[in-house]
């Protein structure tokens, strides 16, 4: 598909058919994703893929934070199933990670680095037919999910890529043009 066309029709999918995506396929596509403007070449960024079965260890932690998280002690269990039912719909979650330098420089650098993989990556998969969204819920950074996953010290949850078979595609939502953000400063 030709880039541009891609660029405009790729969007966020957050309804996805039951059927798998085959891990193989997604290790093909962030081989190539991996190939980024990375200033250092520090190449800061690790991936759990999480499916199947798998996909419970996420969806218990999550119903723990969750539960804890819940004032009314008549809602905890309800509060934790909502999200361990929504986690469980998802057919694969690619949890994706960055090495934090001290540097606050080389950090923002990194940074940048890594939101950029995770473009290439939807585009990638948008191109194979493939829909992903990408979420920073804030119990990517709750020490319970850390754990269950094995987020080690010094690396920033950047987000969980929700990714499957779209079954419902939303519409374009408008956007503003380029040029009306441009501002030119010509010094002839």
């Amino acid at each position: 598909m030709e880039l541009g066309r891609l660029l405009r029709e790729r969007r966020s999918i957050h309804v996805f058919e039951d059927r798998p995506v085959p891990p193989e396929l997604v290790m093909e596509l962030l081989e190539d994703a991996v190939w980024v403007p990375n200033h250092r070449m520090t190449q800061p960024w690790r991936f759990i893929l999480t499916y199947g079965e798998g996909r419970r260890k996420i969806a218990e932690a999550v119903r723990k934070i969750n539960a804890d998280k819940e004032a009314d002690p008549g809602k905890k269990k309800e509060a934790g199933q909502k999200f361990y039912d929504k986690i469980m719909a998802i057919p694969m979650i690619l949890t994706v990670l960055m090495r934090e330098d001290p540097n606050p420089v080389v950090r923002e650098e990194d940074y940048a680095a890594t939101c950029c993989v995770i473009h290439n990556f939807s585009l990638l998969a948008w191109e194979r037919g493939i829909g992903m969204v990408w979420k920073t819920h804030r119990w990517l950074h709750d020490p319970i999910f850390r754990e269950a996953m094995g987020i080690r010290p010094g690396e920033r949850a950047v987000g969980n890529l929700q990714i499957g078979y779209p079954a419902k595609i939303p519409s374009a939502q408008p956007r503003i043009t380029a040029a009306q953000r441009l501002t030119v400063i010509d010094q002839a």
